[in-house]
């Protein structure tokens, strides 16, 4: 999840208070059409072709959630937030997808495998990416794959995670990676930026 205009909110934030104006950042509410083509067209690039199962970690208010059941996915979000939690049931009514309340670092479920696992603007925060990103490893099915999009905010005090540490924390996991940049392309952002935005697609099998 991430709360401010700089795409960011720093870990220990009260997500239950921001829920509820969570999305107004266009990259989050994703309300402005042109904002939410961006995001559904680099999202069907980046998850498989066919229907599957997708774990959304981090989920927030089910933003890309709602984009990939649209795109035919089934769809579990998980989310430490309950307020986040119950803002992305709402929204996803109908839809083929379950809402859990959860740790994203550890996701509570069970023995299920997911052919991708989508997380965005989280890992920075977590206390052992490296652990958490094994962890996700383990919920892939075959072929499966994992859809990181992470950055760096600020010039001053720059905080986030490279993508050169992110893919060398990748590397030990043996998957085949690619890093697609994100910052030249203000229509996912509803502006211009200038930090270090990226994607990393990491697939197995």
């Amino acid at each position: 999840m991430s709360g401010n205009s700089d795409g960011t909110t720093a870990p220990g934030a009260d997500w239950d208070a921001l829920a509820a104006s969570f999305d107004d950042e266009p990259d989050h509410g994703l309300r402005d059409a042109d904002v939410r083509r961006a995001w559904a067209a680099r999202l069907s690039s980046w998850l498989p072709a066919r229907p599957g199962d997708v774990l959304d970690l981090g989920c927030g208010t089910g933003s890309l959630s709602l984009l990939a059941a649209e795109q035919g996915h089934h769809v579990t979000g998980v989310d430490l937030s309950p307020a986040m939690v119950e803002l992305a049931r709402t929204k996803l009514a109908g839809r083929d997808a379950v809402f859990l309340t959860g740790d994203a670092a550890a996701p509570p479920v069970g023995e299920q495998r997911f052919d991708a696992v989508l997380v965005r603007h989280l890992l920075w925060t977590l206390p052992d990416p490296g652990r958490a990103l094994r962890h996700w490893r383990q919920l892939l099915r075959p072929r499966g794959r994992l859809v990181l999009v992470e950055g760096v905010w600020g010039s001053v005090a720059p905080f986030g995670i490279p993508a050169d540490r992110l893919t060398a924390l990748l590397a030990p996991l043996a998957g085949r990676t690619r890093v697609e940049r994100l910052s030249d392309d203000p229509s996912l952002w509803g502006r211009e930026v200038a930090d270090e935005r990226y994607a990393v697609l990491a697939t197995y099998g």
